[in-house]
């Protein structure tokens, strides 16, 4: 099986890359940074569209096809009322969490055959409602939106679409995000982390490690596809106020 994972070289990307290597897999990794665990990595800027697209092809060369792309690639865009959105910054966290996922997948599945799977790293944040978090929800709607849409797209050709939405996922990223909202609203990191674990029936932040595991089932599953799966604990609401 040959694997293209964007955003591959840290986070829940790396715990993709390690869960799919682990299956036996050859993985290409394309972020803004190296990803010395990839057997083929290259480095490209996401919000330059063009050079991506080529990024892409060039793991695809490299690994003589694709068979699955997860498009994992993202930013969590500015934290801030709704009132005082930047128009340029949230046109940035579009052209990297939707723009360049359409540009990936668009590539991928020019050489995909039957079987195949495009798979999106969506958010919980696609299906609730989340304060203060404008650019990146409207992102990550888009991301549910345009899985079910290719999923309609792709079916008659054998290629599966699906989307996995984390919740809150503990680690660095989690730390800065929990830092830059107690930032916006004046309150303390411990009362903000507290109520993100509050948010979940399990009372549970997950591991990188379970995202990466479904992927691999998602890619392996003959007949699943349109599907928006949540891994978040039983997540009943992103309000953190």
């Amino acid at each position: 099986m040959r694997v293209i994972v964007t955003g591959g070289a840290a986070g829940i990307g790396a715990r993709i890359v390690n869960a799919f290597q682990s299956n036996g897999a050859e993985v290409g990794v394309v972020d803004l940074e190296e990803a010395p665990q990839a057997q083929v990595g290259v480095t490209a800027d996401a919000r330059d569209h063009e050079t991506f697209g080529l990024a892409i092809g060039e793991l695809i060369d490299r690994l003589g096809g694709v068979d699955v792309v997860v498009n994992n690639l993202g930013v969590s865009g500015k934290i801030g009322g709704m009132d005082s959105v930047d128009p340029g910054a949230m046109r940035t966290t579009l052209d990297v969490n939707v723009i360049a996922a359409t540009v990936a997948a668009g590539r991928c599945v020019r050489h995909m055959v039957r079987g195949s799977s495009v798979i999106n790293i969506v958010s919980t944040a696609g299906i609730f409602g989340y304060p203060n978090r404008t650019p990146y929800v409207a992102s990550k709607w888009a991301l549910v939106g345009l899985t079910k849409t290719w999923a309609m797209e792709l079916g008659e050709r054998g290629i599966k679409v699906n989307a996995i939405c984390p919740g809150t996922v503990d680690g660095p990223r989690m730390d800065r995000v929990i830092s830059a909202e107690a930032a916006v609203t004046g309150r303390t990191e411990s009362s903000i982390r507290d109520a993100y674990l509050n948010q979940t029936s399990m009372h549970t932040f997950i591991t990188g490690d379970e995202i990466g595991d479904l992927a691999v089932f998602l890619a392996n599953a003959p007949h699943i596809s349109g599907q928006i799966i949540s891994v978040d604990g039983h997540a009943e609401t992103l309000r953190t106020s």
